[in-house]
């Protein structure tokens, strides 16, 4: 869901010896994950490099193919949801075992559904599935079918299950059994996360062919995207799932038949403000912070524009709201990007007590207007945004820092000790419908990320999106979904919670060593298809 990077550049001696250190042999696939998985639970990942591992490991009952957005069976043969959206059956596959030789059942789905669901869990996942308060109930009927029962209507139930790995009843606490087409094999922290194929993978290609075809997938967990992209070029690397544009351009220049730019992605890049009512901040701060005038003045002093042109070279457009001009139908059409507006910002200010001196802000009590701005080391791009945005925000009179954490201690400040003031980070949206963004929006939810976990709305405008995101969700009339979720997307545009900055394209990178590979606008891009993925014979000797 979140990805991270700094800029950093090496000499040629240490490249080499970067070079000399990744020996590759077999049929293995190799690309980077950007920072150390934060779990291997696959219902409490929240984090880019646990999503990866999930993908590639969990075993789903039904799953949203990448390329036609189409939803396909999986684990389920078939599926049915009831007409009042309380209700989901399915008819699962026979025969299918564990990586650990257990046989799959419906007991393993109820299990499943009972952890994601425990409140005391805070999961993510489960969140997208919350559109009540009731609780959620199974019926096993037979060893192959299995009812999940709401208490209230989730519109669009079916396809939330992309989302949902099935883990193993019967398996040991410490146990990875996993029913995905790879397996954990090793970790190092720090270093790589071997997956190996997994042998008991229930599926098989049109000529019968056990997949998937790799034997093995490395991921070096790697922050640095000069060392990445160096790594590619050698050869070291079979893919990049998600560019920069400065890397993009380059590899361009010099392989234009391994560069793909997919177009507009789902994703957004933004920032936002700690409100968090026990933040280690000054108060004074928090109360600016907490100001849909003092947000809304800091959005209309950045320019995306140049965000978009400078630092994405044209490869994004400005960052509209809670949905990319990209989802063609979910997409509130009225709204438009803020403009840049100095003098409009300052009029915002100025309603909140804020006065010019000496080129200096500050607030009515005096205070100099200034604040911090982290984001993740490794991504040159937010790094360069926030220098940007730095440089904008200055012309307005406001001091503003720019602090890079390694990923670890970025999530520990932002979603644990509530240490630090404004971020810049994103979130990779892998669902088309509103539901996915179920655990941004309700403000009990573990990634809303301004005030995490509110045991009841702190303010009337969160009240009001915890009430439209659970009418949306259970409203089975799409027009009158549509209507919800567009006044979701008005109220973030006039609240300002996120300031959206821009929507990357979907830019990646792929060696013609790897055969099959078509990447995609949705996540994952280039490995969506892995367990048909394989490399060329040539390649494979070669490591």
């Amino acid at each position: 869901m979140i990805c991270r990077r700094v800029f950093l550049r090496f000499s040629l001696c240490v490249a080499l010896l970067i070079g000399a250190a990744y020996a590759q042999s077999g049929n293995e696939l190799r690309f980077c994950l950007r920072a150390e998985p934060k779990t291997f639970d696959p219902l409490l990942v929240d984090d880019d490099a646990s999503l990866a591992i999930r993908y590639l490991t969990g075993g789903v009952l039904v799953r949203v193919n990448r390329q036609t957005q189409a939803l396909e069976p999986e684990l389920a043969e078939s599926w049915k949801v009831a007409k009042d959206a309380k209700q989901i059956t399915f008819k699962l596959r026979r025969g299918v075992r564990f990586s650990d030789d257990n046989p799959f059942s419906a007991e393993d789905v109820a299990y499943t559904v009972s952890r994601l669901m425990d409140p005391a869990l805070h999961s993510s996942t489960g969140d997208a599935f919350r559109s009540g308060n009731g609780s959620v109930n199974t019926k096993i009927s037979a060893p192959d079918k299995i009812s999940i029962i709401f208490s209230t209507p989730v519109i669009g139930l079916d396809r939330l299950f992309d989302q949902v790995a099935i883990i193993s009843s019967h398996a040991s606490k410490g146990d990875k059994a996993v029913l995905g087409p790879f397996m954990v094999a090793e970790h190092k922290a720090g270093n790589h996360v071997l997956l190996r194929r997994n042998p008991n993978y229930w599926k098989k290609d049109r000529n019968g062919r056990q997949l998937p075809y790799l034997d093995a997938i490395r991921l070096d967990i790697q922050s640095n995207r000069d060392v990445e992209v160096l790594r590619f070029k050698r050869g070291e690397l079979d893919l990049i799932n998600s560019l920069d544009t400065d890397y993009y351009d380059r590899l361009a220049a010099s392989s234009p038949d391994m560069v793909h730019d997919a177009g507009a992605s789902l994703d957004s890049e933004f920032m936002w403000f700690n409100q968090v009512a026990n933040a280690p901040i000054p108060s004074y701060k928090r109360d600016w912070f907490r100001s849909a005038n003092f947000r809304r003045a800091i959005s209309a002093a950045i320019n995306r524009e140049d965000l978009s042109r400078v630092v994405y070279h044209s490869h994004a457009r400005p960052g509209i709201g809670p949905v990319s001009p990209a989802n063609k139908f979910w997409f509130n059409s009225r709204l438009k990007a803020e403009a840049y507006r100095p003098a409009v910002a300052l009029e915002h200010l100025q309603n909140d007590g804020f006065r010019l001196q000496n080129g200096a802000l500050r607030d009515k009590d005096g205070h100099t207007v200034e604040f911090s701005i982290v984001t993740n080391a490794g991504n040159s791009s937010r790094e360069r945004m926030a220098v940007l945005i730095q440089e904008d925000l200055g012309r307005i009179g406001v001091k503003v820092n720019v602090v890079t954490l390694d990923f670890p201690s970025l999530i520990e400040r932002i979603s644990q000790k509530f240490n630090y003031e404004a971020a810049i980070l994103g979130f990779q949206n892998v669902d088309l419908d509103p539901n996915g963004q179920m655990n941004i929006w309700l403000s009990s939810a573990e990634n809303h990320a301004w005030n995490p976990q509110q045991k009841s709305p702190d303010t009337a405008w969160e009240a009001e999106i915890d009430r439209l995101m659970r009418a949306q969700a259970s409203e089975a009339n799409p027009k009158k979904r549509k209507a919800s979720f567009d006044r979701v997307q008005q109220i973030v545009a006039e609240q300002a919670p996120f300031l959206y900055l821009v929507n990357k394209n979907a830019l990646s990178a792929v060696s013609t060593s790897v055969e099959g590979a078509n990447p995609v606008i949705l996540h994952p891009q280039t490995y969506w298809n892995a367990e048909r993925l394989t490399l060329h014979s040539n390649a494979q000797a070669s490591r």
